[in-house]
């Protein structure tokens, strides 16, 4: 059975609507002292968090593309190495930690492009997957989009051809030289169409023409290009063409975004194998080949603080106006933030056999509970001030 990644459409969705409903700027030219702080925050965070994360994304997604298509190629001419797996295995580590530290802000294209669901759903559904191959050995038609399902495309499809696990478990290794060539068609066309989807998010929030000319051809290949630019509307606010009405809503929409992939990490990621006593709870196992659990979890909880503080000390931030209105909560913000990922790096690797143990319980606390509460407090904050 497939389990799809749970999202917080519902969450956005409403806080969009509450946003929608306040402070819409009058016809004043000058904007407020708010204003004027969220906006500066905007911008550096368009800049400095997203544009940059989605980017290093998208690079290294190409490269596993290329990768996957290289293993291909040297298995059916016998020179296949394990280092040529190895070196894709490393490419889907890169990519996979930028998409990690891009979950706090899996609002915008993420969610309305269907792309947070499509390359990042788990477990897979190995049962469809063998399903598929066969079709693919009996020389039947076939394509992702008509034989596939989240459970058996995006990140962890690749990563299962990847990566393999030890006997015991405990150990995760370079997937062994031993492929079908069914195994490898599948495993391109997995990794193409993870390619695209990354470089379509790179592409809705920087503009198409402000990427490189080679994914500008990926995309106009895959007939992906939504012709968006999520970025340009966040840091033009107010203007005619930006579905912001003021700097607040996208602030509120910034912190929207951390306050879902604090709950997702501490209640679903966490507190579903944790506390769950069906066989498809306990399997709910975010990376479980590659063992990249825990380091998933805690780049989610950066992500966090990315958005929240900035990447450096010299960006502006949401941070900035949080403290200038209120210090102790701007602490106990990043404080919460440094819990969380101290809680969550105690749980040993591999998450599947300690998700029930006394460090995962502290994690999903600090986490779901803890950082959710003081983020939700930062939400009114910005609202109500």
């Amino acid at each position: 059975m497939k389990f799809i990644k749970y999202l917080t459409i519902a969450a956005v969705a409403l806080s969009m609507t509450a946003c929608s409903d306040s402070n819409t700027p009058d016809n004043d030219d000058e904007l407020s002292t708010k204003e004027q702080s969220l906006q500066r925050a905007a911008g550096q965070y368009v800049d400095h968090t997203v544009l940059p994360t989605y980017s290093a994304m998208a690079d290294a997604a190409v490269e596993l593309q290329k990768l996957c298509h290289t293993i291909r190629a040297k298995h059916a001419a016998g020179t296949l190495t394990s280092n040529d797996i190895a070196t894709a295995g490393d490419a889907w580590r890169r990519a996979r930690k930028n998409w990690e530290l891009s979950e706090a802000f899996l609002f915008g294209p993420a969610n309305t492009h269907n792309i947070d669901p499509h390359i990042d759903s788990w477990p897979l559904d190995k049962a469809a997957m063998e399903n598929l191959l066969s079709d693919i050995r009996a020389g039947k038609s076939w394509s992702l989009e008509n034989n596939g399902g989240y459970g058996l495309i995006g990140f962890h499809a690749v990563e299962y051809l990847l990566f393999e696990l030890s006997a015991d478990e405990n150990t995760s290794m370079t997937h062994s030289t031993s492929y079908t060539p069914e195994e490898l068609e599948y495993l391109c066309a997995v990794a193409d169409d993870l390619c695209q989807q990354c470089v379509c998010l790179e592409a809705c929030w920087a503009g198409t023409d402000a990427i490189s000319d080679e994914k500008q051809a990926i995309l106009e290949d895959a007939e992906l290009d939504y012709g968006e630019n999520y970025g340009w509307e966040m840091k033009n606010a107010r203007q005619a063409g930006s579905r912001f009405k003021t700097f607040q809503e996208v602030a509120e929409e910034i912190i929207q975004g951390c306050i879902d992939i604090a709950d997702e990490v501490g209640n679903t990621k966490i507190g579903r194998p944790h506390m769950g006593a069906s066989e498809e709870d306990k399997n709910y196992i975010e990376s479980p080949y590659s063992l990249n659990s825990i380091e998933d979890f805690v780049d989610n909880v950066i992500s966090i603080r990315n958005a929240y503080c900035g990447t450096s000390a010299a960006n502006a931030s949401v941070s900035d106006y949080v403290k200038a209105q209120n210090s102790a909560l701007d602490t106990r913000v990043r404080q919460a933030i440094d819990d969380a990922i101290e809680a969550i790096s105690a749980i040993p690797e591999p998450f599947a056999k300690h998700a029930t143990g006394d460090a995962a319980e502290k994690a999903m606390k600090a986490t779901g509970d803890d950082l959710v509460s003081v983020l939700e407090e930062v939400h009114t904050l910005i609202t109500r001030n």
